[in-house]
């Protein structure tokens, strides 16, 4: 398991490329999150994103291990972005190996729903009509409590 938080922007390609490598490899899915133009009907600037150094990461390897408990996979690469972001800029990355797809797909669907809601980042968007912190999505937590019927 590997996670990355970091200001610079990254290759999600490369990073799919190190894990399709590695042994028991069936299938690699990747999910690939970037900063969008839009939000709510006003033009985004810019985001600031930060995050608790430590409990980030602490967050992230608990929800891995969930994945793993469900779907067995075999390696997983987590990366995020803090600071400034712009639109268009890519924000998130989650790559996971399996030795089938479909637990590949699965994982990696239930570590990004678990991240949106889990993981201790906080957003800023600064629009062309100010500036809001971003507060979870109902969409979101859903997702979140579908997952949870797995237990």
């Amino acid at each position: 398991m590997t996670i990355i938080i970091q200001e610079d922007s990254f290759s999600i390609s490369k990073m799919i490329l190190e894990l399709s490598e590695k042994d028991n490899v069936g299938a690699v899915v990747s999910f690939s999150g970037y900063v969008r133009e839009f939000s709510k009907e006003k033009q985004l600037k810019y985001m600031e994103l930060e995050h608790y150094p430590g409990m980030t990461e602490k967050a992230l390897e608990s929800i891995v291990q969930k994945a793993k408990s469900h779907w067995g996979i075999e390696q997983t690469t987590i990366i995020h972005r803090v600071g400034k972001l712009l639109p268009k800029d890519i924000i998130v990355g989650v790559i996971v190996s399996s030795r089938h797809r479909s637990n590949a797909f699965k994982a990696c669907e239930f570590i990004i729903d678990f991240l949106k809601t889990d993981a201790p980042f906080w957003k800023k968007e600064i629009s062309d009509k100010g500036e809001v912190w971003v507060s979870e999505r109902q969409e979101d937590i859903i997702k979140k409590t579908n997952w949870n019927k797995l237990d």
